[in-house]
């Protein structure tokens, strides 16, 4: 009896030591010789028996509790203690195991259902539900289009084409400012001192290198989060059961694993998967981002890259900042990024409107609008429906980058030069009297102003109306502004109008591309087989030519015009004298949004038009 129990407590003792699985134990034949352990022996290894199960509980507390000053892998203490320990069962017990072994905090239960609540509402569709748990943040494989991020499912096209406008901002402008994100440099995320009228960036995106591209997603997303903290501090949220000390292809298939058969259909599901670590320094969080980089190119890509700019901003401030904190963000039925969404990545908050500042109603109500300038832009086809007025600070941000918004679907505009934003004289004055009009403009948008603030403009534009013509404006008891100015153009400069006689004031010649992110069928870059061309299914890039006419439209000045010039201020019609006219001008709806920013623009392009559904 004694020889079997101090084989038993042996077994218990070598198993409470060790981190593997102990060997089975074997069947032995007795041996009648063996001494026989006294009761101090017996004591003595029960002693040993309790300190080790202590010290290994130890260990597991620690594990449990990771503190913040952890690793990226907080179990990794306990691994290196363990030096018998196969590398493919560290790998499982770190990644897979429990939430023991991931870093960051857990979402509390009121967390989770704030969040789920704000985001997606009471009432969401198992349908919009999947839409923003499969689409990763990717950059498309096709050569031509490789500077871009691809977009599979519908909804999360505003947080995709935000994210890539910023990416397109640092590819373009500050190719040799990419650094690696894992030096112990400080980062400037910012806008640098790059001279933004004399820059024209290369068009060659096939050369992109894959380092260069991810380090520009890194760099956009960092400074997308820090925006949205006040650049005080970026909130990551990744997945709970993937680990991220594992390198390479090993991290892409734990991440796979982990992903399988994973749904989110509620505020539960969400604190299950979530974790979330709070950074101060743009370094360690850029190289965080570096680390996670896998986590957000997966199917959960746009949805966490979405909760983490929630959290950097704060839950509370989101709400208020919107104008009716009762709606969810994203949008029913079809699961829409909502403008909060887009302005929050574009400035940092998350307010509901596109005119500049904000406008009161009196009596305490008021709607709120970008109240900053921004990196990158955004126009929408909505402002040509006169349904709304994207304000200067959205219309002329400091990057020649704008996202596009349509009915149901956002897209990315960029120029390669950027002196295309550089005023010249009928656009800056054109400026100047369009902010004194807008400021005095209570309509939403509308472009009409009262009778009282017509004279406020006039007064701090030094715009001298003849009486007739300033009845006329005034008669209605209110002014619009394109008939104002129409009225300008008609006006000479020595009474601040704009009147010119040579007909050139105002043209303008540059290039725009625009990028949409969702895969089509597209001629320009189909292959030539022996039986015709095949269709690309590709996301698609379009290059178009945009000719600003020096006159008030297009019609105009498509139509024969004369010019006074030579000696004696003859009139002449020939080739020398005669505004060089544009190519036919081609139609497409993003047409209309350019002309939201160049109010007379002309585009043309080769092959399909462009696409902003």
């Amino acid at each position: 009896m004694a020889d079997q129990e101090e084989d038993d407590l042996r077994t218990a003792l070598r198993m409470s030591m060790q981190n593997s699985p102990p060997e089975p134990k074997r069947s032995k034949p007795r041996d009648a010789g063996a001494p026989v352990a006294s009761p101090e022996d017996l004591r003595r290894m029960k002693r040993e028996l309790m300190a080790a199960a202590a010290e290994k509980r130890l260990l597991e507390t620690r594990v449990d509790s990771p503190s913040p000053s952890q690793s990226l892998s907080p179990s990794k203490a306990t691994v290196d203690r363990s030096p018998g320990k196969s590398t493919d069962f560290v790998r499982k017990e770190v990644d897979f195991g429990l939430k023991e072994g991931s870093s960051g905090k857990e979402l509390s239960s009121e967390e989770a259902n704030e969040l789920f609540s704000m985001v997606f509402g009471s009432g969401v569709s198992n349908d919009i539900l999947a839409q923003w748990s499969n689409q990763g943040i990717r950059f498309s494989p096709d050569p031509e289009t490789s500077m871009g991020l691809v977009q599979h499912e519908g909804g999360p096209c505003g947080v995709l084409a935000t994210i890539q406008a910023f990416v397109l901002k640092h590819l373009l402008f500050f190719p040799n400012e990419i650094g690696k994100v894992t030096s112990n440099v400080p980062q400037n995320l910012g806008s640098g001192g790059l001279s933004k009228s004399q820059y024209v960036a290369s068009d060659n995106f096939s050369s992109l290198t894959e380092d260069a591209k991810a380090r520009a997603l890194v760099k956009s997303m960092g400074e997308i989060l820090f925006m949205c903290g006040d650049n005080k501090r970026a909130v990551i949220a990744t997945l709970n059961a993937v680990g991220l000390d594992t390198e390479g292809f090993a991290k892409n298939e734990i991440i796979a694993k982990a992903l399988e058969g994973l749904t989110i259909e509620s505020a539960s599901d969400l604190q299950k998967i979530l974790r979330i670590d709070t950074y101060t320094s743009q370094t360690t969080a850029l190289q965080k981002l570096h680390t996670a980089l896998p986590v957000f190119q997966s199917r959960m890509g746009a949805l966490l890259f979405l909760i983490s700019a929630l959290l950097s901003r704060g839950l509370d401030s989101i709400q208020a900042d919107r104008d009716d904190p009762n709606l969810p963000l994203v949008t029913a039925p079809f699961g829409h990024a909502s403008q909060e969404i887009v302005n929050l990545l574009l400035c940092g908050q998350a307010v509901p409107n596109v005119f500049d500042g904000r406008m009161d109603f009196g009596g305490g109500m008021f709607l709120k609008g970008i109240s900053m300038s921004v990196e990158v832009g955004f126009l929408t086809l909505l402002e040509s429906l006169n349904f709304c007025k994207v304000g200067q600070h959205l219309k002329c941000p400091k990057w020649p980058i704008w996202v596009v918004g349509s009915e149901s679907h956002y897209t990315v505009l960029f120029a390669l030069d950027t002196s295309v934003q550089d005023e010249n004289e009928l656009e800056e004055r054109e400026s100047q009297i369009r902010r004194a009009f807008d400021a005095q403009d209570q309509s939403g948008g509308g472009g009409f102003i009262s009778v009282e603030g017509f004279h406020q403009v006039l007064r701090e534009v030094g715009i001298r109306l003849p009486s007739e013509k300033l009845d006329h404006l005034c008669s209605t008891g209110f002014i619009v502004w394109s008939e104002f100015w129409q009225v300008i153009l008609d006006l000479d400069k020595s009474l601040g109008g704009l009147k010119d006689s040579s007909g050139l004031m105002g043209k303008k010649v540059f290039d725009l591309c625009h990028f949409n992110g969702i895969a089509k069928s597209d001629i320009n870059g189909s292959h030539a087989t022996s039986g015709g061309e095949t269709m690309v299914q590709r996301p698609r890039l379009t290059k178009l030519r945009v000719s600003v006419p020096p006159r008030w439209t297009p019609e105009e000045f498509m139509a024969d015009v004369v010019v006074t010039s030579g000696p004696g201020g003859k009139e002449s019609s020939g080739k020398d004298t005669e505004v060089t006219k544009p190519e036919p001008s081609q139609h497409a709806p993003l047409v209309d949004c350019i002309r939201t920013r160049w109010s007379r623009a002309v585009c043309n392009w080769v092959g399909d038009p462009p696409s902003i559904v």
